[in-house]
């Protein structure tokens, strides 16, 4: 019952929010078995502005692949059919919240806090020796789309969800139960069930502020946590762990990480976290 809420609320911007058909076709091909490099060569070379945007990606210094990639079936071959697919997603899902008009959040700072979520992500996954480590990007990238759907569809729950917060001291999402019942972690995860995304992808977006109440995926919604009060950190300037928001325990046992690894993997991430802002969003770069 509570979770049909979510339900409700994602399907009512269907229409508005939805991934291009070829991003769903590259997802359903790398996840049959029987497809080969060249059906999903061809199905990404169909679309060229996605094409366009993949291969400057790729060829990109964020991503210092070994070397000059001309072709999707090049990219394929140098980057692997799985880690393609992340970055298929991380070029075209938030293009998809284009046309989602929200007058109670700036945008630009929304997704620069998201990119840089997904920045550090990656930059922890690397620590963690996670395979696959771009969809900890696009997992960090993603993991308050929630918020962006509430804001739309209920607006003035979301208002006083943010005054609750406010006024009692307690986090978002914990003030977004209160008012709501659910948060936007589970709002985020529903419509990335509609999308038909990767199972690890939902599951970090629902458990993202308590990684304990993960199921099958501990360690990557372990990381985007950890990443999330991280992005906080960078966004103010700051490297002590004290001034953000609090990370679980859990998050750094579970990760084998500690504090110590803050301030290096701020530095590096600031020092990525403009390509990355100018390769995905350069509109938000635009808006500061």
């Amino acid at each position: 019952m509570i979770r049909s809420r979510a339900t409700e609320l994602v399907k009512g911007v269907s229409d508005l929010v939805s991934l291009p058909e070829v991003c769903t076709q590259v997802n359903e091909l790398v996840d049959d078995g029987k497809s080969s490099a060249a059906d999903i060569a061809n199905v990404i070379s169909q679309d060229p502005a996605l094409t366009a945007r993949l291969l400057k990606v790729a060829n990109s210094s964020f991503y210092r692949f070994p070397s000059k990639i001309e072709t999707v079936s090049r990219a394929i071959t140098i980057i692997g059919t799985r880690e393609l697919r992340f970055l298929v997603l991380a070029t075209s899902a938030v293009r998809s919240f284009d046309r989602i008009p929200n007058d109670l959040v700036d945008m630009a700072s929304f997704w620069r806090h998201s990119v840089y979520c997904g920045v550090i992500a990656r930059l922890l996954a690397g620590q963690c020796n996670v395979l696959h480590k771009e969809r900890l990007f696009v997992a960090g990238l993603l993991h308050d789309v929630g918020h962006l759907v509430m804001y739309h569809k209920i607006p003035d729950l979301v208002q006083v969800m943010h005054y609750r917060a406010e006024i009692s001291g307690e986090p978002i999402y914990e003030a977004e139960r209160d008012v709501f019942d659910i948060d936007h972690g589970v709002v985020g995860t529903e419509l990335l069930r509609l999308w038909r995304l990767p199972e690890s992808l939902q599951e970090v977006l629902e458990f993202h502020h308590e990684p304990a109440r993960a199921g099958k995926y501990l360690l990557e919604s372990a990381i985007v946590h950890v990443a999330n009060c991280l992005a906080t950190l960078a966004e103010s300037g700051s490297t002590d762990e004290l001034e953000g928001p609090p990370i679980d325990p859990f998050a750094w046992e579970m990760t084998g990480l500690s504090s110590e690894i803050i301030e290096p993997t701020l530095h590096e991430a600031r020092a990525q976290f403009l390509e990355a802002l100018l390769l995905f969003l350069p509109g938000a770069l635009a808006a500061r």
